[in-house]
């Protein structure tokens, strides 16, 4: 385990040492003083209501060694055996010091996922395929920004990989955060729809997602979806060396062909037949991306064909879950076109089954809002969905697409919803719950 000291953030964030010994060799970070654990630094972050700096005296009590806090957010009472810094802002310091971290660790592996859907997911795969050869840390729940990659980089200890997901929702952030965890290998796994809001159409999606180059090392790879009409075009266009691609339907360095959806996902890809025990087209470009990566690693092909066919989800993402005698895809934590388009596709795949859809809003699409939900509309025709349950304002513009050809039943809340599939889920169904992450659409899967 590399080791830092207190003296080394001082220098790197510039800041100021109220109180403490220079010499104190440090540990994990938090930002939360309710879950701190014992000898952890805390971190205080000014959101829009309340700056966190103005609780360090929580995080001392609760077992903190130290905190990093804005500069003059706070009267400052030393306290005993504990050190203060203060700095111009926390969440730059905690990046600069990410930084440093992840200087000390010269030969760790790391590699960055980033994508309008499917991060989470090939961040698993590719996480479990590089443990046949290394320890890996990987992102852990949705610490996948400028404050959690950091922070996942700080708990590195002993591990020889690394696996970084990367979000972002406008210019500059995936920059930032590629810069901080330089990765030895990039992937890109689609350029979609999300935060179109925000970056006004798919030609800046991918220009965002691009910025994950800025970092990558000069001896680098970039891994991108061939299939993705964005990242085909641009990847034709520039012919960039380090580019390895994989895909379905159009001729890459790693591509699926005789793909079959059983129990088990099947696939051949450069001669070798893989089976994958998640089901679903969106799961063979999250395999393809695994394997091209750890074939380049020189990982014994057996040992990413075991990986595959043992693939541990993230809760909540395509998590399919068996209840008494059906069952549930929850894929509730976050919804855009692309990803209810997936997860659409996926439930489709259930042909001798009754197939339910659940779907909610998809929130922050602005002006795109409407056309965006009329498409999934589209999409449940396209999949020949038996029963749509929607629940929310925008939702009704899935519900009337759909309503052409599919029984569609719309509420506006979690609780009738609820009560309307626990009258009409039956043995062998199917039902897929999806929604952004702030309609609550876990609610729905646990009390069905």
């Amino acid at each position: 385990m590399k080791k830092m000291f207190l003296q080394d953030i001082v220098k790197v964030t510039k800041g100021r040492l109220v109180c403490g010994d220079e010499n104190l060799e440090l540990g994990s970070f938090s930002i939360n003083t309710k879950t701190i654990n014992n000898d952890e630094v805390f971190v205080g972050i000014k959101g829009e209501k309340v700056d966190g700096s103005k609780f360090y005296l929580d995080a001392f009590n609760n077992g903190a060694i130290g905190a990093i806090i804005n500069k003059e957010s706070v009267d400052i009472k030393e306290v005993e055996g504990k050190f203060i810094l203060e700095v111009d802002d926390t969440v730059i310091a905690l990046q600069e010091i990410a930084k440093y971290k992840r200087s000390l660790y010269e030969d760790l592996l790391v590699v960055g996922v980033t994508g309008s859907v499917g991060k989470t997911s090939t961040k698993d795969i590719i996480a479990l395929t590089l443990s046949n050869k290394y320890k890996v840390l990987k992102t852990e729940g949705n610490y996948n920004n400028e404050l959690g990659l950091p922070l996942t980089i700080l708990g590195l200890k002993d591990e020889t990989a690394l696996v970084l997901e990367m979000g972002m929702d406008g210019f500059g952030q995936l920059s930032t955060l590629s810069k901080i965890g330089r990765p030895k290998y990039a992937v890109i796994t689609n350029v979609g729809t999300a935060h179109i809001a925000n970056l006004g159409s798919r030609e800046n999606i991918l220009k965002a997602k691009l910025e994950i180059l800025d970092g990558l090392d000069k001896d680098g790879k970039l891994f991108i979806n061939n299939d993705n009409d964005m990242l085909n075009m641009w990847n034709n266009k520039e012919k960039k060396s380090n580019v390895v691609t994989f895909g379905i339907n159009n001729k890459s360095d790693y591509t699926a062909t005789n793909v079959s959806y059983d129990e088990l996902t099947t696939f051949t890809c450069n001669n070798e037949e893989y089976k994958v025990n998640v089901g679903g087209e969106a799961f063979v470009y999250n395999a393809l991306s695994a394997i091209a990566i750890g074939t380049t690693l020189g990982i014994d092909k057996s040992m990413i064909k075991n990986s595959l066919s043992n693939i541990v989800l993230t809760k909540n993402r395509l998590q399919e879950i068996d209840k008494k005698g059906y069952r549930i895809i929850s894929d509730c934590y976050n919804a855009n076109y692309d990803s209810m388009k997936e997860g659409l596709s996926n439930l489709g795949k259930y042909k001798d089954k009754r197939k339910i859809a659940v779907l909610g809003d998809m929130l922050e699409l602005g002006e795109y809002s409407k056309n965006l939900h009329e498409k999934v509309g589209e999409e449940v025709l396209n999949n020949n969905i038996d029963i749509l349950v929607t629940v929310g304002t925008e939702a009704k513009y899935i519900a009337n697409i759909a309503s052409k050809s599919v029984e569609v039943h719309e509420f506006d809340n979690n609780k009738d919803a609820i009560k309307y599939l626990n009258e009409i889920i039956k043995k062998d169904d199917v039902i897929l719950v999806k929604a952004s992450h702030g309609m609550n659409f876990t609610e729905i899967v646990e009390n069905i």
